[in-house]
């Protein structure tokens, strides 16, 4: 166990070192307090968030099973807002300069160049549908993950294993599936195996199927359109604060 262990602490030293906001998600996918991803502004993603919510924010997350999927249209524009906020926040950031460089040429050079090609009404069309597009591609691929499993309460703690194969979820599926998922599919492994290329990560599935089959542990397998169906099912009930809206599977087990 030392062996492996080891190198474990490496990867994940290495990880926190180049992204601390995906690292700690790794670290601790779907735990109170722990994952910054459940910690979403847009939705709630769990009962005690729906409970925080006042206002327009409780309004939102009444109906956020029905707006889940216009919502993902707007995550093109949000990912773009994140990247400007971020280099130009009061936090030391390295290299911020050739960052700013970048994001100038990349978001100011396309805009010029579309404008530049079609007239204004063609050019304003062109770019709000692809960021529509591009928002619902992207958004898409990276919502059946986690959203809609199991919760991790804050004062709970779970085994490497289960942490990370309990609150995944894979996407099964033909190619244009899994190249529209570009690599998603395979959440579970991509877990287990943050660094592992992502040819070997479906390699490595029937392994680590098998292997959670043989202990025990629930690993969560589903279409698309299965994922889609339970995410919205979900949202829609822990907006209307229903509390049986989901039974933990992991939570089940330690109480049996």
């Amino acid at each position: 166990m030392d062996g492996p262990r080891g190198v474990w602490v490496v990867r994940w030293d290495q990880l926190w070192l180049v992204d601390n906001h995906h690292s700690r998600h790794h670290a601790s996918p779907n735990h109170l307090g722990k994952d910054p991803d459940i910690e979403s502004r847009a939705v709630a993603l769990s009962a005690e968030a729906a409970d925080r919510r006042r206002g327009l924010g409780a309004w939102f997350a009444r109906r956020q099973g029905i707006l889940f999927l216009p919502l993902l249209m707007l995550e093109g524009l949000s990912l773009h807002a994140s990247s400007i906020r971020r280099v130009f926040a009061r936090r030391p950031v390295k290299h911020r300069a050739v960052e700013i460089t970048f994001l100038a040429v990349r978001i100011l050079g396309y805009l010029a160049v579309v404008f530049l090609l079609l007239p204004p009404e063609l050019a304003a069309a062109f770019v709000g549908v692809q960021l529509v597009v591009f928002g619902l591609l992207l958004g898409g691929a990276f919502a059946p993950n986690h959203i809609a499993m199991p919760i991790v309460p804050g004062g709970l703690s779970v085994d490497f294993l289960r942490r990370q194969v309990l609150m995944s979820r894979n996407i099964s599926g033909n190619p244009v599936v899994r190249f529209l998922m570009g690599g998603l599919d395979t959440q579970v492994e991509h877990h287990l195996f943050p660094g592992m290329p992502r040819p070997n990560l479906r390699r490595a599935q029937t392994i680590v199927r098998d292997y959670c089959r043989e202990h025990g542990i629930v690993y969560t397998e589903t279409s698309i359109w299965g994922a889609y169906a339970r995410i919205l099912r979900y949202l829609d009930q822990v907006g209307l604060r229903r509390r049986d809206a989901f039974a933990c599977p992991m939570l089940q087990q330690y109480r049996v």
